[in-house]
């Protein structure tokens, strides 16, 4: 919308309410949007709208499916999912209405196995950049559904990741029931058209604590997380022996080298600009990442990409541990998130995460001295990881410290432009091991 003189009613409406969405990307900005594409499917309850919306944010143009419900009239245990009122009509967002997730299961089982009639469904809370949907069914018990909220040309690879590790067998993912796929309107692809996954359905896990919530505890209470790091660790080794013989692999040839270190120096050159912190340490980064250019690199596969401790659930053995949201780092787009990459690269994300847990009780009221308790647990998460892949990280020790370095100079725009009270966490990790490596 361009011409608020001539703006239309309810896109108007739409924007107002997406910009206090915790999955609108441009935190703080007024939408300018326009509805590129529209899909619209009536059931016995509700007209279902799903709507393409391109927003011209000030970041770049972003694209998000808004779904919506349009009830003939207001239903009152919907009133915290109003997002305005049409004809006498009311609009509801579509995740929060039994008719929606009844609507979206019956277009995803044709894309996978018989899901069963919807009994029952609440949107997970918390989430940010997608929307989640616990559905009972009389068939198949609690369903999770993924509504992606801001959709890419191509795979989403977490669906395809998570597919490959299930089909597999892998009891390190939810089980998956299928995906919906869809099409909108795009002037940058030589068709005119992208395609692209919408939603996504696999089994939910209801009463687990993630990684995050166990280490955390673990740490304020002063025990060692040292057994689970090191069954986390062969875990993710398991997971990454399954990708690599189910997914594509490819040789790290000079210019997939090539292509990552320059990935690495550009979001360097992002963060010096943006932080001063690191910009007194870019050319000590700068040299970290000139050494693993010159060092032998494993051949590539498709990993997690985005990996920390609250990624995994803690299940009941004998399952254990449990993976989730394979899309990958949010700011990296979305071709990238599916190409194959170093294993490593995951495992310098957990390492990052034990750093986290430190640094979060110290921004409690009561902090809790725990550098010793990341130490120990990053050491014996690294030991699991071993055993579980047979590699010697030792060997890789100048690639590793470089994908660390890389983790934490993502962390520190994150948190400079979504958190700033907690930047001194990626800013005091990039500090150690710069210092690290110089020693």
């Amino acid at each position: 919308m361009t011409d608020a003189a001539h703006a239309d009613p309810f896109e108007t409406a739409v924007a107002g309410w997406m910009a206090d969405q915790r999955w609108y990307a441009a935190k703080g900005g007024t939408p300018s949007i326009r509805v590129v594409a529209e899909q619209t499917d009536t059931t016995a309850d509700a007209t279902i709208r799903t709507l393409f919306v391109l927003d011209d944010a000030p970041t770049g143009p972003v694209l998000y499916q808004v779904p919506l419900t349009v009830r003939p009239a207001a239903v009152p245990e919907l009133a915290a999912a109003l997002v305005t009122e049409l004809d006498g009509a009311a609009v509801y967002d579509a995740p929060h209405d039994v008719a929606y997730a009844r609507w979206l299961l019956g277009r995803i089982e044709a894309d996978g196995e018989h899901i069963g009639p919807v009994t029952d469904a609440r949107v997970l809370s918390g989430e940010q950049s997608n929307t989640s949907v616990i559905c009972g069914t009389a068939e198949n018990g609690q369903v999770i559904t993924k509504v992606f909220r801001v959709l890419h040309d191509g795979e989403n690879p977490d669906v395809t990741t998570q597919r490959a590790l299930s089909t597999a067998g892998s009891v390190r993912v939810p089980r998956t029931f299928g995906a919906l796929t869809g099409e909108w309107p795009d002037a940058g692809q030589a068709s005119g058209t992208a395609h692209g996954h919408l939603a996504f359905a696999q089994e939910f896990l209801p009463g687990l604590e993630d990684a995050w919530r166990v280490a955390l505890t673990a740490a304020r209470d002063g025990e060692s997380f040292a057994s689970a790091a090191d069954r986390l660790g062969a875990a993710l080794a398991e997971v990454h022996t399954v990708l690599a013989g189910a997914m594509p692999t490819a040789t790290s040839g000079p210019d997939q080298v090539d292509e990552a270190i320059a990935t690495m120096r550009r979001r360097l050159d992002t963060a010096a600009a943006e932080v001063p912190q690191v910009a007194e340490h870019a050319a000590a980064v700068g040299r970290v990442y000139d050494r693993a250019a010159t060092v032998p690199w494993p051949t590539m596969q498709r990993i997690h990409g985005d990996l920390h401790l609250g990624q995994v659930l803690s299940a009941p053995e004998p399952r254990g541990w449990v993976f989730l949201d394979f899309e990958g780092e949010p700011l990296r787009p979305m071709p990238e998130r599916s190409r194959p990459d170093v294993a490593l690269r995951d495992v310098a994300g957990m390492l990052r995460s034990f750093d986290y847990v430190a640094g979060a009780l110290a921004h409690e009221d009561e902090p809790v001295t725990t550098g010793d308790w990341a130490h120990e647990a990053r050491n014996a998460f690294l030991d699991g990881y071993e055993r579980g892949s047979g590699s010697d990280l030792r060997a890789h020790r100048a690639l590793l410290d470089a994908f660390e370095l890389d983790k934490a100079v993502y962390e520190v725009v994150y948190e400079a432009r979504n958190r700033p009270t907690w930047v001194g966490i990626p800013v005091a990790a990039v500090d150690r091991l710069v210092a690290r490596s110089a020693g």
